[in-house]
C-alpha cells in the first residue's frame, strides 16, 4: 500500500509535466492575438482605433498650440506699437500676417468692427460698444476652435477602462468555457483566456491614462490662452476709450 502511494507521487510531476507541456500556451504578443477569442478580438481593435485617435488629437492640438503661442508671442509687441502710433489699418494687416494666433484672431475682429465706422470725427459710445460685442463673439468662436478635439479626448479617457474591462469579461468567460470542454481546471486549461483579460485590461489602461493626462494639460493650456484673449480684449477696449476720450 504504502509502495504504491510512493509509486504514485513519483509519477505524478512526470504526468504534470505532460499535462503543462500539452497545453503550452505563446505569451508573445502574436501568440497572445491568436488565443483571443473573436470578442476579445473585437476589443482589442476597438481599443487600437481608440488609442489612434486619441494620438491624432494629442498631435493636432499641440501644434496647433504651439503655433498660437509662438505667433501671439510676436504679435503682441507689433500691434501694440501700431495702435501706440495710431496706425490702424497697420495694425489690422499685422493680424492678418498671424493668422494662426488666438490674439490676433481676437483683436482683429473688434479693430474690423470699430473701423467700419469709418475713421474721423468723434467717436461713438455705439462704436465701441459694437467693437466689445465684435470682440466677445471672435473669443467665442477662438475659443471652440482651441478645444477642437479635446471632447473626444475626454471620452476616450473615460471610457477606455470599461472597454478593457468588457474584454477582461469576455476573458474570463472563455477561461470558463476551457475548463468545461477540456473537462479539467488546471491552469493550463484556463491560461488562454486569463492572458485574454489581463491583456485587454492592460491595453484599456494604456489607451486611457495618456489620454486622460493630456486633456488636462489641454485644458490647462486652452483656460490661459481663454485668459490672454480676455486680456487682450480688455485692453483693446480701454484703448478705444481713451482715443474717444481725446477726440
Amino acid at each position: 500500500m504504502i509502495l504504491a502511494h510512493l509509486t504514485h507521487f513519483a509519477t505524478a510531476p512526470t504526468s504534470l509535466g505532460m499535462f503543462f507541456q500539452d497545453q503550452q500556451v505563446s505569451f508573445d504578443v502574436m501568440g497572445l492575438w491568436h488565443n483571443m477569442g473573436i470578442l476579445a478580438k473585437g476589443v482589442v481593435a476597438i481599443l487600437f482605433i481608440m488609442s489612434i485617435w486619441s494620438l491624432a488629437v494629442m498631435i493636432d492640438r499641440a501644434l496647433y498650440y504651439s503655433a498660437a503661442r509662438k505667433q501671439s508671442r510676436e504679435f503682441a509687441p507689433k500691434v501694440a506699437g501700431a495702435l501706440k502710433d495710431g496706425k490702424l489699418d497697420e495694425a489690422i494687416k499685422i493680424a492678418d500676417r498671424n493668422k494662426k494666433s488666438h490674439l490676433a484672431e481676437v483683436v482683429t475682429a473688434g479693430l474690423q468692427e470699430f473701423r467700419s465706422y469709418g475713421s474721423g470725427g468723434a467717436i461713438s459710445e455705439e462704436q465701441i460698444e459694437s467693437s466689445k460685442r465684435a470682440l466677445e463673439r471672435s473669443e467665442a468662436i477662438v475659443h471652440a476652435k482651441l478645444k477642437r478635439g479635446l471632447g473626444g479626448l475626454a471620452t476616450i479617457g473615460s471610457t477606455a477602462p470599461f472597454v478593457g474591462l468588457f474584454g477582461t469579461v469576455a476573458g474570463i468567460l472563455n477561461a470558463f468555457n476551457q475548463i468545461a470542454t477540456q473537462k479539467t481546471a488546471g491552469i493550463a486549461a484556463i491560461a488562454g483566456g486569463i492572458s485574454e483579460a489581463l491583456v485587454t485590461t492592460a491595453f484599456g489602461l494604456i489607451v486611457a491614462i495618456p489620454a486622460v493626462m493630456t486633456f488636462n494639460y489641454f485644458t490647462n493650456k486652452v483656460e490661459s490662452f481663454d485668459v490672454e484673449m480676455d486680456n487682450s480684449s480688455s485692453e483693446l477696449v480701454d484703448y478705444f476709450i481713451k482715443q474717444s476720450a481725446r477726440r
